[in-house]
């Protein structure tokens, strides 16, 4: 064969790979729904996500298997088919939720109840016991996958351990693929905004091998109950402190974890503080405490409400990524529309996977969803849309041109 025709075909080759790489990454938008929130089923619009997320099954203490509440028993079961009637394409998730904390707690490192998931690890019946319930109880109610909720590891044998299981349950549910005629089960995780602990780091090889992907819980940094100075619990950055998502999504990265396996966690609430006093209400003002609520939590569709209501101001700090409103002496931070959109954008420069919602009925007339859009369909889609449209075009001209040089160098 002629030279310049391997070599052209050589270059469409390689510009038809381009093509598919640019319109071929997978782009994940999940989001969490608690059984029992003031939201019924029927009112997510599942159109709005690819992956969505129903919390939260128990873990027996004695036996280590899964069990549904029974007061909630009727939302699992009805879970995946209200949510496919509108979105049939939309991927469902049963998540397992590692115990109920007595007080209130910031996932900075106060300790919770896990004494079960702790004692699960350690033995190797009791994870098979776990392993099989999970997949049996994902089964039995509909759903596609499974979401392990877990953030509180508290030694280094958890971590360890934690790798362990995640490569027995990976084996388990390929096996039970091959038993089955339903799709492979996927596997997911929530991951503290750091990838190392005092005690350890995370079983990161083990995570990026078994889990389809993971989510970074990237609030509840702050929080009244706990703290004397207020703060907003969700900052992107901080120039004060370590304690901010940009910090953490770099240190999961230099760990090696791979961004397409990596998810952007949004929280839809915010945090009410007391100010000591009302002048003085800047990041570090002292506070006596929540406000509002039992523990100062407020979901956007209430603080949207509450703002209303009191035809109060709304201000986005661009430092810390955050908004935030004062009313009298409540202090009020969240994230609004800017703060998403600015949040978006930050996850498709680091090339993570998508963004994962806590929780979806917390939303108000899904704004903050469409700020995510928003900004998702921006500058990124119009460089697809360029791309797609470009490199078509320069093939052309290149197969033209190789054509009239073919066609003149026959004839001389």
């Amino acid at each position: 064969m002629d030279s310049k025709i391997i070599i052209l075909l050589i270059f469409i080759s390689i510009l038809s790979y381009q093509l598919h790489c640019c319109t071929a990454q997978p782009w994940t938008k999940a989001g969490y729904w608690y059984a029992g929130s003031e939201s019924p089923i029927p009112d997510i619009n599942s159109a709005l996500f690819t992956h969505l997320i129903c919390g939260f099954a128990n873990v027996s203490s004695t036996t280590y298997q899964l069990s549904i509440p029974p007061e909630q028993e009727q939302y699992f079961s009805t879970f995946t088919n209200i949510v496919k009637s509108k979105n049939p394409s939309v991927i469902t998730l049963l998540s397992i939720w590692n115990g109920q904390a007595t007080t209130a707690k910031s996932i900075l490192g106060e300790k919770v109840n896990t004494s079960v998931l702790s004692s699960m690890l350690n033995q190797s019946s009791c994870r098979k016991s776990f392993i099989e319930s999970s997949i049996k109880t994902a089964r039995q109610y509909g759903f596609q996958g499974i979401d392990l909720f877990w953030l509180w590891p508290n030694t280094a044998s958890d971590m360890t351990n934690m790798g362990i299981l995640l490569d027995e349950w990976r084996a388990a549910v390929d096996s039970e693929l091959r038993n089955s005629s339903e799709s492979k089960l996927i596997l997911t995780m929530a991951l503290y905004y750091l990838p190392s602990f005092e005690f350890g780091s995370y079983p990161i090889g083990s995570i990026q091998r078994n889990m389809d992907w993971a989510h970074v819980v990237a609030y509840d940094y702050h929080l009244p109950l706990n703290e004397k100075f207020i703060h907003a619990h969700a900052v992107l950055y901080d120039p004060s402190s370590n304690v901010n998502t940009d910090y953490g999504i770099r240190g999961w990265l230099a760990k090696g974890f791979p961004p397409n396996k990596l998810v952007f966690g949004l929280p839809y609430h915010g945090y009410a503080w007391t100010l000591v006093n009302p002048k003085e209400n800047a990041i570090g003002a002292p506070s006596s405490g929540r406000a509002e609520t039992e523990d100062g939590s407020m979901s956007y569709k209430y603080i949207k409400s509450y703002i209303r209501g009191y035809n109060a101001k709304t201000i986005f700090n661009a430092t810390f990524v955050m908004n935030y409103c004062i009313i009298g002496s409540t202090w009020i931070n969240f994230d609004d529309v800017e703060s998403i959109r600015a949040k978006i954008s930050y996850a498709k420069q680091k090339n993570l996977r998508g963004y994962n919602v806590f929780q979806v009925s917390n939303d108000d007339n899904w704004m903050l969803f469409q700020a995510a859009q928003e900004e998702d369909n921006g500058p990124e889609k119009k460089r697809r849309l360029l791309l797609i449209i470009m490199l078509p075009t320069a093939l052309i001209i290149i197969i033209l041109a190789f054509m009239m040089y073919y066609i003149r160098d026959r004839v001389l």
